[in-house]
């Protein structure tokens, strides 16, 4: 499902939903009942709050951090937006790990 609403990003309004599921083969009542039902957009909604309070807005996103001493709080963070190669990774954390010396 996950790759379907990816790859069909203008097509994810509610009657849209249903037709995705039926398209995968799913118990599309099953799944009807469960989207209306409700019982998930609360977490849905807190999800979509802690990445926006922490600048996530956009998928991937990596965030690194330095935790301090003990270990309740960042005090380095670093995200990675998007797609990023390896190169990109390594850069960032040799950077996070100069910065803890």
């Amino acid at each position: 499902m996950h790759d379907r609403f990816f790859n069909n990003q203008t097509t994810l309004g509610r009657k849209d939903l249903t037709a995705h599921a039926q398209a995968l083969g799913l118990d599309v009542a099953a799944f009807d009942e469960c989207v209306d039902s409700g019982r998930h957009a609360a977490r849905v909604r807190k999800d979509l709050a802690d990445s926006q309070k922490y600048g996530i807005t956009s998928t991937p996103t990596f965030v690194l951090g330095l935790s301090d001493a003990n270990g309740s709080q960042m005090k380095v963070v670093t995200r990675i937006r998007g797609s990023k190669p390896y190169e990109a990774f390594k850069e960032a954390i040799d950077s996070l790990l100069s910065t803890a010396k």
